[in-house]
């Protein structure tokens, strides 16, 4: 048989680092991935997630035709029905009664297009993205301190560095190659300090000589009383702040004011004062320091005046875009930092350029030549849906991104949308909390599909390539948009036939009326011919006929992008989060985990990734969990802003007392009450807009659950009538955790109402209803299996679930209702650690009972750890516990 295979170089879909991917294809179907060994984002290694791509592009689940209020429609008639009500809307209430909201998941050139569309063709700049969210932040205060939205350093700087200092940063889980990176440069250079500033003891603090559990949103203080020690210990580059900077004595004022002295730094910080001093020795001692920071600086209603306290100690000591010595923000999704290229934030002009100047939108108007162009600045997102819910914007139109789960306050996101005139939401997924409330959908194209470009976090463009044809009539984001604007009356401007035309304009644009004058300029790539656009190698901006090979550090010898061409050290006055807890509350962080991204709707494909961790949870110190006589395992219940949010505890002294975490990804489709985002309060960043999602106050209390079960089956189950679930893939079927807050009067009868019946059954129930199992057949196979308990553990799902679609004999029927494998068959193994090669913690506390006792000895003998890595600290942490 003749079998069509190729092998694609593409960029992973997931987190800002921007790994390239080798891609396998064979009759339609991606069978592998692996790492681009070439890409020097990640020279061949892959995150689990990135390694599991293979196992997340099936059809199911997709949307694969338009649809108008629920009914399956024709292209043409759905592009007629967003262009005909989008025009009506502006004749009737003017440009700035619609919107866009994008996504750091799509691509460049959809972006651009996007952009193009709403800012200068309607002349609205109500076009925001979910990099809101997670950047805007970083962005503002690179913008308010070097004059441009620039990253000055590169990943090679992790293996020149000295001294690395993460804030507020998971790498280990959020940015997993990256830190895989820099644990192999400490490996070979010892002599490498590696300082963790978390209030949370996260899998990072592994690598880390010092873990500083800061207390939560008092980064601020800590930088602030760093500026103050360099200045009293002659530690600060004068030379550098003369030639390079401008306004270092009103910012060191305002550090001095606030932070005198250790002393009273450390107690703002809530940390010793000996393990302040002993990382400002450091700091002042190294000249290659490199402070990594993320969502933990960002997600803060003084996310830009953290950012600007990191950038000033930087700044003070001349450490700024030099080999291993800078500050770096580390960007959480694959395109966000393309997407501000093009000026996909609502107060951003394309190719770097600002609203406020009078010359820039000159530029871009005539460029683009668009008399309409948006002359000021729209509403950034959480104020966007605010609008949508007062009626002011009666249209939007949302691309790629899930805003009724990830927006803070989501339930009045969704009351918004519920309310709001007109909703259009391009998706690749049929049903999702934002897709329940549109009007109008209309199916994209997702990853592997896609052709376009992203850029990383270290300002490196890559291309995304196809590798799959489109499903069903799907359609890439950028010719829906094209399609649209040419209803609307401006396709002239939108006649684009293929991605390279689009890159081609949009590095025109970069380089327009620049001559030097703004730090985007991709100019040298706009003459690329379709096949050089297809051959495209991954290259860092900027790509000027000066540096036609791209530029790895920026502003090492200065030349910054302000009016005066110095930087600017900004005075910081730190203050601590917005809403402070009440005696009854915790602050509650919400974040990533290892193996899952965003919403899941490309992760929660993959059974493997959800091993490790399948359902909500709430991290709690045991203090705290003492205090509400909350046990390990237990079901706890988070409130606050009349929402709630279940998740099963995990007590650990990683948190600190008073502070609680919990996963950001589950939502209705996988759990009954697991939307955190309901929680946080829409509190945004003053400067950024950026919302406060790091520090929430919330009110926690065990749930008295009645009865616990465990659900496997064959079929999905679309209505679970308990009043906690949460549901997983398995490799045949789907598996649900389930537990009841009242009893169940007879479990024959609750089961039948709404689990589908089989030709067959068996059931074996206890002489008290304490305990009841049944199984369900379909001729001769398993079709279901339930077991339900009041007390005792639940037996584990692995071997369970295996047995789904079997024929079993009497025998195994017998063993099925007991939940215990026969003789020979796979043991149960425990918790999966070690994703990618599905190693879990019952294998390895036997291996380190036999004397392993290193996490080299355990990979040699069982595989975990020896592909992406991401699972060291947690082997690390299983030897520690196992030496006592």
């Amino acid at each position: 048989m003749n079998r069509t295979e190729c092998t694609t170089s593409t960029t992973c879909p997931y987190c800002g680092v921007g790994c390239g991917v080798e891609a396998k294809v064979e009759q339609r179907e991606l069978i592998a991935v692996s790492g681009d060994r070439h890409h020097p984002a990640n020279a061949g290694r892959l995150c689990v997630k990135g390694s599991a791509l293979h196992e997340t592009t099936g059809h199911e689940g997709r949307l694969l035709r338009p649809r108008v209020k629920g009914r399956d429609v024709s292209w043409d008639s759905a592009l007629d029905e967003v262009a005909g009500r989008f025009t009506r809307l502006i004749e009737e209430h003017g440009p700035d009664s619609v919107a866009f909201y994008l996504s750091g998941q799509i691509l460049t050139e959809d972006y651009y297009v996007a952009n193009k569309l709403m800012k200068g063709f309607i002349g609205s700049a109500n076009v925001d993205t979910n990099s809101r969210l997670c950047m805007s932040s970083a962005v503002a205060a690179q913008k308010r301190a070097f004059g441009s939205d620039s990253v000055p350093a590169c990943y090679e700087d992790l293996e020149l560095a000295d001294l690395v200092v993460l804030v507020g940063s998971n790498a280990a889980w959020a940015h997993p190659i990256l830190y895989q990176r820099l644990a192999r440069a400490r490996e070979r250079r010892p002599g490498m300090k590696v300082v963790v500033l978390d209030p949370r003891r996260t899998a990072t603090c592994d690598l880390a000589d010092r873990h500083l559990a800061l207390k939560p949103g008092s980064d601020g203080y800590l930088f602030n009383g760093l500026l103050t020690y360099l200045a009293d210990r002659n530690a600060l580059d004068q030379t550098y702040i003369e030639r390079h900077c401008e306004g270092f004595d009103e910012a060191l004022a305002a550090a001095r004011e606030q932070c005198p002295d250790i002393a009273t730094t450390a107690a703002l910080c809530g940390l010793p004062a000996a393990e302040l001093e002993w990382l400002y020795q450091r700091f002042a001692a190294t000249e290659r320091s490199l402070t990594l920071y993320s969502q933990g600086i960002n997600q803060s209603s003084s996310g830009t005046d953290k950012a600007n306290a990191i950038i000033n100690c930087h700044l003070a000591t001349g450490r700024v875009g030099k080999p291993g010595a800078s500050p770096f923000s580390l960007t959480g999704q694959p395109n966000a930092m393309g997407g501000r290229e093009v000026g996909g934030l609502a107060n951003q002009l394309a190719a770097h350029m600002d609203f406020a100047n009078p010359d820039h939108l000159d530029a871009v108007r005539t460029f683009w030549q668009a008399p309409r162009l948006a002359q000021n600045e729209g509403l950034k997102a959480v104020d966007l849906f605010r609008a949508v819910e007062a009626g002011d914007v009666k249209a939007v139109w949302i691309i790629g991104t899930n805003p009724a789960f990830s927006l803070p306050d989501a339930a009045r996101v969704r009351r918004a949308l519920e309310r709001c005139e007109l909703v259009v939401v391009s998706d690749c997924v049929a049903d999702t909390d934002t897709t329940r409330l549109a009007d109008i959908l209309l199916p994209a194209t997702t990853w592997a599909e896609k052709n376009g470009t992203v850029t990383n976090s270290e300002r490196r463009i890559s291309r995304q390539r196809s590798l799959l044809p489109p499903p069903g009539e799907a359609r890439h984001d950028w010719q829906i948009l094209c399609d649209v604007a040419t209803r609307m009356g401006f396709g002239e401007a939108f006649a684009y036939r293929h991605p390279a035309e689009i890159f081609r304009e949009h590095a025109a644009l970069s380089g327009f009326r620049n001559n030097g004058s703004r730090d985007f300029d991709i100019s040298a790539l706009a003459q690329l011919s379709q096949a050089q656009y297809d051959a495209l190698a991954p290259i860092q901006w900027p790509v000027t006929d000066r540096c036609p090979e791209g530029t790895a550090r920026l502003f090492g010898d200065g030349g910054f992008y302000t009016p005066s061409g110095r930087a600017r050290l900004l005075p910081v006055w730190a203050r601590p989060p917005a809403t402070p807890c009440r005696m009854d509350e915790l602050v509650l962080n919400t974040g990533r985990v290892r193996d899952q991204w965003h919403s899941m709707t490309r992760t929660a494909r993959s059974p493997r990734l959800l091993e490790h961790c399948d359902e909500p949870y709430v991290e709690i110190h045991a203090q705290d969990a003492s205090r509400r006589g909350i046990a390990n395992g237990d079901l706890v219940r988070l409130h606050a802003r009349e929402q709630s949010y279940i998740g099963r505890a995990r007590i650990s002294d990683g948190q600190r007392p008073g502070s609680l975490f919990a996963p950001m990804h589950w939502n209705d489709r996988y759990t009954a009450a697991g939307c955190v985002d309901a929680l946080v309060a829409p509190v945004t960043d003053p400067v950024s807009g950026q919302p406060e999602s790091k520090q929430s106050p919330v009110r926690l209390e065990v749930v008295e659950q009645h009865w616990r079960g465990l659900l496997l089956s064959l079929e999905p189950i679309d209505a679970l009538p308990c009043d906690y679930w949460s549901r997983a893939s398995l490799p045949r079927g789907e598996r649900y955790r389930l537990a009841g807050f009242t009893a169940v009067e007879d479990w024959r009868v609750w089961l039948e109402a709404w689990l589908p019946a089989g030709n067959d059954r068996i059931e074996l129930l206890d002489s008290r209803n304490r305990h009841y199992r049944a199984a369900s057949f379909r001729d001769g196979r398993l079709q279901w299996v339930f077991i339900g308990a009041c007390d005792g553990e639940l037996p584990s799902h692995g071997w369970l679930g295996d047995q789904l679609g079997k024929t079993l004999d009497a025998g195994e029927r017998a063993r099925l209702l007991a939940g215990r494998p026969c003789n020979g068959e796979a043991a149960d193994q425990g918790a999966i650690v070690c994703a990618c090669l599905q190693v879990g913690e019952k294998r390895i506390l036997k291996a380190l009972g036999e004397k392993t006792h290193s996490v080299e000895s355990l990979g040699r003998e069982l595989g975990c750890g020896t592909n992406c890595g991401s699972c060291i600290p947690e082997l690390k942490a299983l030897i520690g516990e196992k030496r006592g």
